[in-house]
């Protein structure tokens, strides 16, 4: 199925919030479909009460990863580089590194992305490694990049299972595919971007992790941590936030951190 975010070629800032799934979603609602999987960090955070999420998958790999001329990592690349990318986080982040790069947008599925390094168009893409994953492409991979260099966005790597509130069968049979620990994580970082009020599109990077941690009395129990950041897109400035929590109380972890960064000025920074 074709969404208006397949057809457009504009920037994705420019095209809105979820142009990449509203064809699917009026697809389960009139009917058509039963059962929509969507790209997580392509949904909108606000709740639709006609769907419902019965289950998120395990996770792929969540970091992004960069496809460059001549094998070369980040560091390699002389200033002046050319770099594309369809997300204003990852040029955020990037911009921020200081390593003098050039960074220039990007539309397309990932083959066609992946040709404009190999024509010569660019000398590097970055690009969600999930993505490569999944069409066999990852030994295009000349690095991935870990969260201090860029931290991913909210719930990449991710799939969402969606279908109708009211197929309750449906929701039953569904939920058997969930993993819990994927959505401890993903229900944190959406909490972050819903609360700072930025969309899918937003300079903003979150990831949360499932971790075991041993108590005074050397028991074992899992911890929920999280760490945000907001860029300015020119990558003048990044406001980096982080918090631990209890997955069962992820989406107040994930509050916890949006309000701290919102504290050090992180809704100036993102309009910037």
């Amino acid at each position: 199925m074709t969404t208006a975010g397949d057809q457009s070629a504009a920037p994705v800032e420019q095209i809105g919030v979820g142009v990449f799934t509203a064809a699917l979603r009026e697809a389960i609602a009139d009917d058509v479909v039963d059962v929509a999987v969507h790209s997580y960090k392509d949904l909108p955070t606000a709740a639709d009460p006609r769907f419902v999420i019965p289950a998120i998958p395990p996770r792929e790999d969540y970091r992004d990863a960069l496809v460059a001329r001549d094998g070369l990592v980040l560091g390699e690349l002389p200033a002046g580089s050319v770099i594309g990318t369809s997300s204003p986080r990852r040029a955020a982040q990037l911009r921020a590194l200081g390593l003098g790069l050039e960074i220039r947008p990007l539309r397309g599925n990932l083959d066609t992305r992946l040709s404009r390094v190999s024509n010569g168009d660019l000398d590097g893409v970055v690009v969600a490694r999930a993505g490569l994953a999944r069409i066999g492409r990852l030994d295009h991979i000349t690095e991935t990049l870990e969260p201090v260099q860029v931290l991913p966005a909210p719930a990449q790597g991710a799939l969402a299972v969606e279908c109708r509130s009211e197929a309750t069968d449906l929701v039953a049979v569904l939920a058997e595919l969930d993993h819990a620990d994927t959505r401890a994580a993903v229900t944190a970082e959406r909490a972050l971007l819903a609360e700072l009020e930025a969309g899918c599109t937003a300079p903003v990077g979150a990831i949360a992790e499932v971790v075991e941690s041993i108590d005074e009395e050397g028991r074992v129990f899992d911890e929920l941590s999280l760490r945000g950041c907001a860029a300015a897109l020119d990558g003048s400035d990044v406001i980096r936030a982080s918090g631990i929590g209890t997955p069962d109380r992820a989406a107040e972890l994930g509050l916890a951190v949006a309000r701290e960064l919102l504290d050090l000025g992180a809704r100036a920074l993102i309009g910037r």
